[in-house]
């Protein structure tokens, strides 16, 4: 199937909340999206231009989804590569690449693509079992990574020392030395099939204690124009040395020393980018959409200091949602809240966010943990 350049479908495999935001830029454009996702119910389910219910993982479904498709692209990294990549050889255009899906599912490959292109990047070794890491308990203190099937925090383990051994993954994976960091920044870069290029200004994450998943996000990060150079210089080298057309959010670490190292990568809008809705000319999702299109790229700089509170299911709360707190935080100026269409909450889900904008920073701050203690994501009884 082909369209004019101006009625081309851009097909999403998922359909969660990124893909929502997604569409909800692409309305601006009259861009058509069909979305195919596994969930019945998913957040994309009636916004859509078609909805699909299928496995992300099946090559049959994929490959079927994809033959309507113009563009096919992507918001999250668990979805049939094969299928993609015979899409891509009939003509459709596939970004990001499915070589470079393949590549990022696979967390051992993706650290091996570091340090074979010159990448800064956590010291590490591969294992194959839980056995092996035991036979390399000299390398810890590390982090132990599942090569495949991580996701928003699972499938990584802290391994400080020998007692930690008994809670290593027994698959496949990779020990990582355990970074004294000082901050952990993210910079977001797109890159179209033009090959024109644009980096977002770093921002600064906090991770919730034990969820593992970003909690707060500050943009811009406080750290030195030294290392917001060196940040986004080697964001733009892993997308240029990737060959990738799309959206990159790179992770990373900024040492003691002020070095700056890549963590992880995600080849799709990111958590890490959610306040540019409100707080940048050019969101991440416009972005995205513009670089998988072939578009212009937009501006990305920031036109304001702002934060981001990811709301996560409170703990101990499963079943429909019920959101405290929603009225009293509307009255506040500079409050944006975007709740996500999920009908179920259950501890530590995503079920939405809240980007905070203010001229001050120490203001913006204050305000963030104000607004986090108001707005709690509980069920009903």
């Amino acid at each position: 199937m082909t369209h004019s350049a101006h009625n081309q479908i851009l097909g999403i495999l998922g359909g969660g909340q990124l893909g929502r935001m997604l569409i909800q830029s692409a309305i601006n454009y009259n861009q058509d999206i069909h979305i195919l996702d596994p969930d019945p119910n998913a957040p994309c389910k009636d916004i859509a231009q078609q909805f699909q219910v299928g496995s992300l993982k099946d090559f049959d479904t994929v490959y079927a989804f994809g033959k309507n498709c113009d563009v096919i692209t992507v918001e999250i990294e668990a979805v049939n590569t094969e299928a993609l990549q015979k899409l891509a050889e009939e003509g459709r255009k596939v970004f990001p690449q499915p070589h470079i899906l393949k590549l990022i599912q696979d967390k051992r490959e993706q650290k091996q693509f570091y340090r074979q292109h010159g990448i800064p990047t956590a010291d590490f070794i591969l294992t194959e079992d839980k056995a092996d890491v035991l036979a390399k308990k000299d390398f810890l203190p590390a982090v132990n990574k599942l090569g495949k099937e991580g996701y928003d925090g699972r499938g990584v383990q802290i391994l400080r020392s020998e007692h930690d051994l008994d809670k290593a993954f027994d698959v496949p994976g990779l020990l990582e030395k355990l970074i004294d960091f000082d901050k952990e920044i993210a910079v977001t870069v797109a890159r179209n099939e033009a090959g024109d290029l644009i980096a977002y200004p770093a921002v600064e994450c906090a991770f919730h204690p034990t969820a593992n998943l970003v909690e707060f996000l500050f943009a811009p990060a406080q750290i030195t124009l030294e290392v917001e150079q060196k940040a986004q210089e080697i964001a733009k080298e892993v997308i240029l040395k990737l060959g990738m057309v799309g959206i990159l959010a790179v992770e990373l670490f900024v040492t003691k020393s002020g070095d700056v190292l890549v963590n992880e990568i995600a080849p799709r809008p990111h958590n890490s980018g959610h306040h540019t809705i409100e707080a940048n000319f050019t969101s991440q999702f416009e972005q995205h959409l513009r670089s998988v299109m072939n578009w212009p790229l937009g501006n990305p700089e920031l036109r304001c200091p702002a934060a981001m509170i990811n709301l996560l299911g409170e703990d101990g709360f499963s079943g429909p949602v019920l959101v405290e707190g929603k009225e009293e935080a509307l009255v506040e100026k500079g409050v944006y809240i975007h709740l996500y269409g999920k009908k179920l909450t259950k501890p530590f889900r995503k079920m939405g966010h809240v980007t905070i904008l203010d001229d001050d920073v120490v203001g913006l701050k204050a305000k963030a943990n104000r607004i986090k203690e108001l707005i709690k994501i509980k069920s009903t009884p």
